[in-house]
């Protein structure tokens, strides 16, 4: 049982107050209102004017500031459409492997970081990438074991599709030898990987989940992106995760963020309760394949370095077709994850 209150009545304010005007000039404005523009008035939060030098100057007493641009570039705020903003901001506040030049420096990084962070119940990284390594090869696991000592370490390489752990990670992930994906001492790859992303992300408190979200969508605003495209999922950061990010982009005035959840739809009831969850749809990455550096990505010949093996297939041509014949009885966005060309033959057909 519930009991609608009403608001309260907004005062009227007799005096509000006058929005900040802006002029912004010599610079280059991208706007197909006006190819050549090099200036443009902007009042409070709306666009006032754009324009060329010469017409600027009658703006230029009447505005609050004026912007000399120098030349500078301005554009309409950047989509990013592709997003998983927890692991990006765990990535900015934690350990970033994509400098390191070889093995050898990758193992002295996280040793160092690990010696830096001693109360981390986990810790958490990013970036590493083996194909300009002199080594040629990933971290053995008994090599992390020794850089962290003994500690539940979680590492992904720069696709995100595969990533190295410790041994007291997999300790906290029953049955995980059993999964597929699992490989003795080689990057997690599948179900295996997925695992231990969900063990992983488990320990991350409230705090420390809504401190990572903050620092990217705050890197974010800075690169002049306006709106972000959350690919969540299951597999990827959880309901919990996805729900508190929507709920902190509301909040604040930085980037937008539009959701998508990453589950098959196969009745009106999936549909309905991803759409409890805020998203606007069932797309992103739904996996119908992995990625080319982590050797998931499905294709129709083998690969050049691997000649048994064509990666992995998630969902088939039926399985993609009912998806989105779903989605589309339910109004809801369809898309999928596709990298190999076999996995967009199977989306495209």
């Amino acid at each position: 049982m519930s009991e609608h209150i009403p608001a309260p009545a907004r005062q009227h304010d007799p005096h509000p107050a006058q929005p900040r005007t802006v002029l912004l000039r010599g610079g280059e404005v991208h706007s197909p209102a006006d190819p050549f523009a090099t200036a443009m008035v902007v009042e409070g939060d709306r666009i006032a004017w754009v324009g060329e030098e010469g017409a600027a100057d009658s703006f230029a007493d009447g505005v609050d500031e004026v912007v000399q641009l120098d030349g500078a570039l301005v554009t309409p705020a950047f989509t990013d459409a592709h997003v998983h903003t927890t692991a990006t901001g765990l990535a900015l506040t934690g350990l970033d492997l994509s400098a390191a030049g070889t093995l050898a420096d990758a193992l002295a990084r996280i040793r160092a970081y690990a010696d830096a962070r001693p109360s981390d119940r986990v810790l958490l990284g990013h970036g590493w990438d083996t194909s300009a390594w002199p080594e040629g090869r990933a971290p053995s696991r008994t090599e992390l074991d020794a850089a962290t000592g003994g500690r539940p370490l979680y590492l992904t390489r720069v696709d995100v599709h595969s990533a190295v752990v410790t041994t007291a990670l997999l300790d906290l992930v029953p049955g995980i030898r059993d999964r597929s994906g699992f490989h003795p001492d080689a990057p997690l790859t599948g179900d295996a990987h997925h695992a231990v992303r969900r063990a992983a992300y488990a320990t991350l408190t409230p705090a420390q989940r809504a401190e990572a979200q903050a620092a990217a969508l705050a890197r974010a605003a800075s690169l002049g992106i306006g709106s972000l495209h959350e690919c969540a999922g299951p597999e990827i950061s959880g309901e919990d995760d996805f729900t508190a990010l929507l709920a902190l982009a509301r909040q604040g005035n930085g980037p937008r963020v539009v959701g998508y959840w990453a589950e098959t739809v196969a009745s009106a009831k999936d549909a309905e309760r991803i759409r409890e969850l805020g998203a606007i749809g069932a797309a992103g990455d739904l996996f119908v394949d992995g990625s080319l550096g982590s050797h998931t990505a499905h294709l129709h010949a083998p690969y050049a370095d691997s000649p048994s093996h064509t990666g992995t297939a998630h969902l088939d041509t039926d399985a993609v077709a009912a998806h989105v014949a779903a989605c589309t009885e339910a109004g809801l966005q369809a898309g999928f994850h596709a990298i190999g060309d076999a996995a967009i033959s199977s989306v495209v057909d």
